[in-house]
């Protein structure tokens, strides 16, 4: 019981997502030496609900997957363990699967009415009441303090993460891909504005302006996938990170939303637009990805906005060059 709190209270040290997730496998993997712990990832791959597994026990310790992929071989849509799809279909808190000597259960973690991760535990004898209340008991306080967190790195408007988690995870994603070289693609820093915001605010009210981002919101989290990492800057600007992706795929997915919004009916507005930079975010600092992405999106709007401009090529083409030498960098 000692060591079981020991590792509750080193548990809710973590101010990181993925180091709690890999502290209550811990947790749970120690209560019994023979069971399989993993938290899989919910996300969708042309239109089908998958699960991949993002961290996991293998002999008394527990793996994370070093980066996110798309197309991950590994991968399972989640049709193939239909008593999990039930469960998440009718907002239960857990799902079992019962076969000789392998038996399974699911506990979806809940954010928002919403399930983006899932801890499956699988045993070879089926779980007692009292391994139940334990393993819930413990699941519980991992929930409620993934809630904390989640509410700690969310946009109170349009739930988006907020500018403050920005760092973190830019960090942590170029650490990732430093760590695996090898792994295919690039991560690209996309600034996006909506165009004439202002005046949605003094002919509607601000009101009206907040319905208009929390429906932009939307849009974004429709259009991206589940390892890109969507952000509210403030106002009317988002930023998105991009994983796994060259130039030419970038610019296209940047391309579909600026298309998709463009055409997208807004109520009163009838149609809005968006003006969007974009800029390499391999190996350099926030600070810097993040002026070259903006000098991007400030070239769009001053060429006649609802566009899709990167840094690299309008540097390429000499572009950029009068602003910089009249030294109109904005500095962040």
């Amino acid at each position: 019981m000692t060591a079981l709190l020991q590792n509750l209270a080193e548990m809710t040290t973590h101010r990181d997502h993925l180091r709690l997730e890999v502290s209550v496998l811990s947790t749970l993997q120690s209560l019994n030496q023979g069971r399989q712990v993993r938290a899989l990832e919910l996300f969708a791959e042309a239109d089908t609900p998958m699960l991949r597994a993002r961290s996991w026990t293998a002999q008394g310790q527990v793996f994370s997957s070093p980066h996110e992929t798309l197309l991950d071989p590994q991968a399972i849509p989640l049709s193939s363990l239909p008593e999990l799809a039930r469960c998440l279909q009718l907002h239960h808190s857990s799902a079992q699967h019962a076969a000789t000597g392998r038996y399974t259960l699911w506990l979806p973690v809940w954010l928002h009415e919403r399930v983006h991760t899932c801890i499956e535990l699988t045993q070879a004898r089926p779980f007692s009441q009292r391994q139940r209340s334990i393993i819930e008991g413990i699941f519980q306080v991992y929930q409620n303090y993934q809630n904390l967190l989640d509410y700690s790195e969310r946009d109170a408007l349009t739930d988006l993460l907020n500018r403050k988690t920005f760092d973190e995870h830019f960090s942590r994603q170029i650490a990732n891909r430093q760590s695996d070289p090898a792994s295919a693609g690039q991560q690209w820093l996309a600034v996006i504005d909506i165009d004439h915001f202002k005046s949605v605010n003094d002919r509607f009210g601000h009101l009206f302006g907040d319905e208009v981002l929390i429906l932009l919101a939307h849009r974004l989290r429709a259009m991206f996938r589940s390892q890109d990492k969507i952000f509210r800057f403030g106002g009317e600007e988002f930023v998105v990170l991009l994983n796994g992706l060259s130039q030419q795929q970038a610019h296209e997915a940047l391309e579909r939303l600026r298309v998709d919004i463009a055409s997208h009916s807004f109520p009163q507005l009838d149609h809005i637009t968006i003006s969007i930079g974009y800029a390499n975010a391999q190996g350099g600092q926030a600070v810097q990805v993040m002026g070259q992405a903006d000098q991007a999106l400030y070239y769009a709007k001053e060429h006649g906005r609802n566009q899709v401009r990167c840094y690299t090529t309008l540097a390429a083409e000499g572009a950029l060059q009068t602003q910089i030498a009249h030294s109109e960098v904005e500095l962040f």
